[in-house]
């Protein structure tokens, strides 16, 4: 979500057909928001830009918190974050392909397609 609204190199590989159908975490949304209220952005603003960044935000349920926290042992050395664990457990459960920056994701083995956009 973050690279779509700075624009960051790689967030063009997500084309507005793609983004017409992502769905997001209230994690990562809220994640997004700390964010850009942290870096002195209006609250309101803020929200409306991090909803702008998916099509559906997806509440976190309890078996997403349940698939996010076993994830912690496959994930542990690489590093993933709360959040990040939260968007692999939505695309674990929506069985959709998850898109990020972080080139580690890449030697996870979860049973989803895993794109690298840079």
């Amino acid at each position: 979500m973050l690279a779509v609204l700075n624009h960051e190199p790689g967030s063009e590989k997500l084309t507005p057909e793609m983004l017409s159908n992502a769905a997001g975490s209230t994690v990562n949304l809220a994640e997004v928001q700390t964010k850009l209220v942290s870096r002195g952005g209006d609250p309101e603003e803020a929200w409306e830009d991090a909803l702008s960044a998916v099509h559906e935000p997806v509440p976190f349920t309890a078996e997403q918190a349940r698939i996010a926290g076993n994830l912690v042992t496959q994930t542990r050395l690489l590093g993933l974050s709360l959040g990040d664990r939260a968007c692999l457990a939505l695309g674990l459960t929506l069985k959709a392909p998850v898109y990020t920056t972080d080139r580690s994701w890449k030697s996870l083995k979860l049973g989803i397609r895993i794109h690298v956009i840079r």
